[in-house]
């Protein structure tokens, strides 16, 4: 409440999506955006447009950002993402596509990964992953079914 006008505010939430995108092999596909360390690999996010569906939006940033058709969703779940003011909503995406291409613009490389190549990269230091507070890494760790592995000491800033 306002403590001059005595009226009740509601502050904005701006939703986003972010996206665990699994094909029919069951493989995991990462994206690397341009911004961040090369070894850095996520799960594909963006913001919700005005008039979007929470499914077309995921469906629109991961044609966006890796090329891919997505051609079904299930929500896993959300996490307050205060930068700026937003709630992040998890989803699990399916495909049937095999071939993925990185933007270019947003994202520098994406790359399929199986459990076992994800185990072998992150061991090895070749692949970074989000930090384990993010939904991001909760969805990773939702498709790889245990505990991820940690990978060497870094001093990789997180993202």
């Amino acid at each position: 409440m306002c403590t001059q006008c005595e009226r009740t505010q509601f502050p904005r939430t701006d939703p986003a999506v972010i996206t665990a995108v699994v094909d029919q092999q069951d493989r995991l596909l990462l994206g690397s955006a341009v911004a961040w360390d090369p070894r850095r690999f996520s799960t594909f996010a963006g913001f919700v447009e005005a008039g979007e569906s929470l499914e077309d939006a995921i469906v629109r940033e991961v044609q966006e950002e890796a090329g891919v058709t997505v051609d079904s969703v299930e929500y896993i779940g959300s996490q307050a993402w205060p930068f700026p003011r937003s709630l992040m909503l998890g989803f699990l995406a399916h495909t049937s596509a095999v071939q993925a291409t990185a933007d270019e613009e947003e994202i520098r490389e994406v790359r399929w990964f199986t459990r076992k190549s994800l185990h072998d990269d992150v061991v090895s230091g070749a692949v970074v992953l989000p930090p384990r507070s993010a939904v991001s890494h909760a969805l990773i760790t939702h498709w790889y079914g245990t505990a991820l592995p940690d990978g060497p000491a870094t001093s990789d800033p997180e993202p």
